[in-house]
């Protein structure tokens, strides 16, 4: 690899920017195309599949085969609120390889204790998110119920532009959300981007049960793959 797209390749991996490296299989020629640009480069639709995935692999396009090197960020999951559903997701998602970071400034629920081996932040949202440095490769839930807590967290996920944003609440709580988030500047588009109520659709009722369907549903969001029961593109 020349040393100008090593250079790069590691310039986006500490911006926490997805980037891919394409090889010409026979040529042996490289070059990078950085996330933000995949749109207009004229592998475009190969490219977009294998970020999707997170995994690198081989195409071929006009009779010409590349390998495609792909730099995917860590995907991180932010909960906020330390509650039922938030106990049940930590372990579910460490076990699909999701980093998961619990955000509460209720100290009494924000604790070690209820959350062992997680990371744990007893601090208002407006505090600890310009820290946490939320991104497109960043995962919210908002799970409180309290405005004074999730709101901040809902405006700093929007502006991030975070691939997941879901929300605990009926349909009702929804739209006091969406008017106070339209009272802040976000416009409908913005506000479509929300999951809410949270998590698919599958009749959960326990907190286990309401922490698969939002596992799913992120999943669902960074993968996009087409779930079986929606029709197919």
């Amino acid at each position: 690899m020349r040393l100008e797209l090593l250079k790069t390749l590691n310039e986006e991996r500490a911006a926490r920017r997805a980037a891919v490296l394409i090889t010409d299989t026979q040529s042996g020629e490289q070059r990078l195309v950085k996330g933000a640009d995949i749109a207009g480069d004229v592998l475009a639709e190969q490219l977009d599949a294998a970020l999707r995935m997170g995994k690198s692999r081989s195409v071929e396009v006009d009779g010409r085969a590349y390998f495609l090197t792909v730099q995917v960020p860590p995907v991180r999951i932010l909960c906020v609120g330390a509650v039922h559903i938030s106990q049940a997701l930590a372990p579910m998602a460490k076990l699909a390889g999701f980093d998961l970071t619990i955000l509460d400034p209720r100290t009494a629920f924000a604790t070690p204790e209820r959350f062992p081996d997680v990371k744990v932040i007893a601090q208002w949202p407006q505090d600890a998110l310009p820290d946490l440095r939320i991104d497109r490769y960043t995962g919210v839930c908002l799970l409180t119920h309290d405005p004074k807590i999730d709101d901040p967290a809902l405006i700093a996920a929007l502006r991030a532009e975070c691939f997941y944003i879901g929300a605990l609440g009926s349909r009702k709580t929804h739209a006091k959300r969406v008017e106070r988030m339209m009272a802040e500047g976000f416009n409908e588009a913005d506000l479509a981007r929300i999951h809410a109520p949270i998590g698919l659709d599958i009749g959960s009722v326990s907190p286990a049960e309401i922490a698969v369907a939002v596992l799913g549903e992120i999943i669902a969001a960074l993968r996009k793959k087409p779930l079986r029961a929606e029709p197919q593109a």
